[in-house]
């Protein structure tokens, strides 16, 4: 599979801040390519070093195998989008996507057989005429991408474009465009800081942290298997406990919580007897009253805070018998709890391989 994007060791420096600290990965053509982080974190400074707006201070970038050293913006084979969508409301539909065209000074008539079929592409056929402002929020996304895409770049950057929506609409546009990015076969490098965007949406992602990532894998490795503490924290929720390491046996130990909790879990790593770790537990592998004769299961007991009800995501907020920590528990569809009110106890149990464990960190609890 031909690599349409390579960084190698990316770095860039204002001074005595380092921006980007020796990034390199590879994106396939025809990838969804997502970098994922907080704000402040480098993804926009990287994605302005790939676009040519600044150059690195140390390291590569390369499209389709050409380095772009000292290669303007205008004339590497990428596009940006920004959230701002910076549409022309003067103009037309046809005129906004014919304006990167006409620049190049192509014929009229290879423009306009140029316009029609990329409105078809991004499913806008007869939209032509139209002005900007009687356009809805995600035909406008649209018809920037469209513009974009009529140029024909090798990569397509989008830089958070959907972050001015409603949330109704941004929960749309997520499934619009990974439909529209694997009808165009465009390469998309997408950054936000917002998890739910590039699980929903990504082949890869680069989950990025003070300048470098901390992993490039598949939405599901990201979710299921987390390489660090801080991918573990920021991709999805998560309860997290710190504790010392009581025993240790394959790739589990068996843990002693500062709560005076004891579960057995997965381990990144191995660990020496009374080491600090950090536990991780997605709020749905717990169980609610699980049966007594399942077997390999930690089990404690909580009592009810609050209950958060939001339909299908709806949640137990509670706290372990005589602890202050309050932890995050699903609750599942397929059965009801409409029985559970804030102040009961209630017994919790998880399987051993649903949590990990990680070197203690200071900020994990």
């Amino acid at each position: 599979m031909q690599i349409d994007l390579s960084a190698r060791d990316a770095t860039k420096k204002f001074g005595e801040f380092t921006a980007v600290d020796r990034v390199s990965f590879d994106v396939r053509q025809g990838e969804f390519f997502s970098i994922l982080g907080p704000s402040g974190c480098g993804k926009t400074t990287l994605l302005r070093m790939i676009a040519g707006f600044i150059e690195p201070t140390h390291g590569t970038i390369h499209i389709r195998g050409n380095d772009m050293a000292g290669i303007s913006p205008n004339r590497r084979p990428v596009n940006l989008i920004f959230q701002q969508l910076a549409l022309f409301p003067m103009m037309s539909v046809e005129q906004n996507i014919a304006f990167g065209l006409q620049r190049r000074r192509e014929q009229k008539v290879d423009i306009r057989k140029k316009v029609e079929a990329i409105l078809e592409r991004v499913d806008l056929p007869g939209f032509g005429r139209k002005k900007i402002d009687q356009l809805s929020g995600g035909q406008k996304q649209r018809v920037a991408i469209a513009r974009c895409l009529v140029l024909n770049p090798t990569v397509l950057l989008l830089d958070e474009p959907l972050g001015a929506l409603d949330l109704k609409l941004r929960e749309q546009m997520k499934v619009e465009l990974k439909k529209l990015q694997h009808q165009v076969g465009t390469t998309f490098i997408y950054i936000t800081h917002d998890q739910s965007e590039a699980l929903v949406m990504s082949d890869h992602v680069a989950v990025m942290n003070m300048g470098k990532f901390e992993q490039i894998d598949t939405p599901q490795n990201l979710y299921n298997k987390p390489s660090t503490p801080f991918v573990a924290r920021f991709v999805g929720e998560n309860n997290a406990w710190s504790g010392t390491v009581l025993k240790e046996s394959d790739a589990f130990v068996e843990v002693k919580t500062d709560e005076g909790l004891v579960f057995k879990t997965k381990a990144k790593e191995r660990f020496s007897l009374g080491q600090r770790v950090d536990l991780f537990l997605r709020p749905e592998a717990m169980l609610i009253q699980p049966d007594i004769s399942l077997g390999g299961l930690n089990r404690f007991r909580v009592v009810v805070n609050s209950i958060l009800f939001d339909g299908a995501n709806s949640q137990l907020l509670a706290s372990p018998l005589n602890s202050r920590r309050e932890i995050i528990i699903a609750l599942p569809q397929n059965r009801q709890y409409d029985y559970i009110e804030v102040g009961d106890t209630v017994d919790i149990g998880w399987d051993t391989n649903s949590g990990i464990c990680f070197q203690h960190h200071e900020t994990a609890s």
